[in-house]
């Protein structure tokens, strides 16, 4: 079996309104439920593929075959804050912004990768000056429908990757989703 991983960086914003502790597990005195305050990460993804054979490059993929992953992350995730549709906070993150910009309900556009179903959503900033403020801070927006934890994030970039890498005769095995070098959630394809 060849195997094959490749990196992918990015700096990130989320929030985890779901978190609870078991302050039994805790270190002493750290209970703070840190991860539902706004925040962000120095990530990376780490996409890993197998396949049985090598083609006739002598690859399972050319690494650049991959671009098409990087450009989504560079222009979809990157420097993006990454919120749950669901979450408690997002009418006053997101609605009530868009209502101060133009006075009217949000809409958003869905994100497609070639070849692939809807990955999230982005706002609709038609209509919106890109002078106003309120126009920089709904760009920054990258919508899904799940709680955005690394856990979640890594199951998410595994169906991206296995969709997409489908056309090719390679195995995704897992993808990796490191919020900080020491804290990585990994989700293992079937």
């Amino acid at each position: 079996m060849y195997k094959i991983s490749k990196d992918f960086n990015l700096c990130y914003g989320h929030r985890v309104f779901t978190q609870s502790l078991n302050v039994d597990f805790c270190a002493k005195g750290d209970t703070k439920q840190k991860c539902r305050h706004l925040h962000g990460h120095e990530g990376k993804v780490t996409v890993h593929l197998e396949a049985e054979f090598v083609d006739n490059r002598g690859m399972v993929v050319d690494f650049k075959e991959l671009g098409w992953l990087k450009d989504f992350i560079d222009e979809q995730l990157d420097h993006k804050f990454i919120i749950a549709a669901h979450d408690p906070m997002f009418d006053m993150l997101v609605t009530s912004v868009y209502d101060l910009a133009i006075s009217k309900e949000p809409s958003y556009l869905p994100v497609y990768v070639p070849g692939c179903s809807a990955v999230g959503e982005v706002v609709d900033l038609a209509g919106i000056p890109a002078t106003m403020p309120e126009y920089e801070t709904l760009e920054g927006y990258f919508i899904v429908d799940f709680v955005p934890t690394s856990e979640n994030l890594a199951k998410w970039m595994y169906d991206l990757v296995a969709e997409k890498m489908s056309s090719f005769n390679v195995k995704v095995t897992c993808v990796e989703w490191a919020e900080t070098p020491k804290s990585v959630a990994r989700y293992y394809g079937g």
